[in-house]
């Protein structure tokens, strides 16, 4: 047999066509199998009729010997139909009335069988009601006896925490859906809380300024509400967006897809002090030990990104570097 030398592309595409030939023949011959069963069956009724008229001509000769008017040949002709119709009808329901009872003796056949399953299974609910059934059918018993077959069964005193059990699956998972709900509610009672951020505005010195934001806005949405107050007072401001600005908060570059939500559940930490607080201390520029919770921070830095590319070659921008939320820091340094 001949290889095909071209491409992978090439050899994926002839793979691709050679299963797709493969599958218009199939449909063909599934097609062609239906038609063929179609013909089978239009075949039968046909059949069926024409025995029932043949039948029907085949008396109406036997009973027409010699001359007989049209009259009487048509109502003798009608009267062998009728007589051929009920025959056919009362055969349909034999058939019907067998089919029926076929029916019925399978249903007592699995119901018969479902009892000696449930005869032999732990379940006590089906016991029970198989020890109705069987109550209600023989005659009554001695206490003893009855008290006796009643306590066969599951032993309560084996452990079956292990095994699949769906009423206890079903509130495990009703309990996890309530848990969840609880959860999402005081989160975003959390995000709905209002807080204030204190900030400078940093173009080589330090301009002080607030915000009111919700804990669940984002680093953009800050700085959009900061930019709105900064623009009155600063001429470059004015013509900025807020993607031409920077958040940094203890030394990071914090991107402006964050939201304040998560470094405050995060507990996340910065170069130089916590990012989870928002509010300033007048000096914490002091070696500490980063693993120890304190509530005292810096102002964050909001800064135009084209000085910061002019600068960042000098203190503080040379300390600057992205946010990696990835990165531990064991202790806060002041250079």
């Amino acid at each position: 047999m001949a290889q095909y030398k071209g491409t992978m592309r090439e050899a994926g595409r002839a793979m691709h066509l050679i299963k797709q030939r493969e599958k218009q023949k199939e449909q063909m011959e599934v097609l062609k199998q239906r038609i063929a069963e179609e013909t089978i069956i239009k075949s039968k009724v046909d059949k069926k009729f024409s025995a029932h008229y043949d039948a029907v001509e085949a008396e109406l000769k036997s009973s027409t010997v010699g001359l007989v008017t049209l009259n009487d040949m048509k109502a003798k002709q009608e009267a062998l139909l009728k007589e051929r119709e009920r025959q056919l009808a009362k055969r349909e329901q034999l058939e019907e009335r067998r089919l029926q009872l076929e029916a019925l003796r399978e249903k007592e056949r699995k119901q018969e069988q479902k009892r000696k399953i449930c005869s032999l299974s732990f379940t006590l609910d089906e016991g029970d009601a198989g020890d109705a059934d069987a109550a209600a059918e023989e005659p009554p018993r001695p206490a003893g006896l009855s008290k006796r077959k009643k306590n066969l069964g599951k032993n309560p005193d084996v452990d079956t925490s292990f095994l699949p059990d769906r009423e206890r699956e079903e509130e495990e998972n009703q309990l996890r859906e309530q848990l969840r709900q609880e959860w999402e509610a005081r989160r975003e009672k959390v995000k709905r809380e209002e807080m204030e951020v204190t900030f400078s505005y940093w173009d080589g010195s330090g301009h002080r300024r607030t915000v009111r934001i919700h804990k669940g806005g984002t680093v953009q949405q800050f700085l959009k509400k900061a930019l709105q107050g900064l623009r009155k007072d600063f001429r470059e401001l004015r013509s900025a967006g807020v993607e031409q600005l920077m958040y940094i908060k203890e030394d990071l570059i914090l991107p402006h897809y964050h939201t304040f939500y998560d470094f405050i559940v995060t507990k996340a930490r910065g170069k130089s002090g916590p990012l989870f607080s928002f509010d300033v201390h007048d000096d914490v520029r002091l070696l500490s030990d980063a693993t120890m919770e304190k509530d005292e921070s810096h102002a964050g830095k909001v800064v135009l990104r084209s000085w910061y590319e002019k600068n960042k070659h000098i203190f503080p921008a040379s300390r600057w570097e992205p946010y990696d939320p990835e990165k531990k820091w064991d202790k806060y340094t002041i250079r």
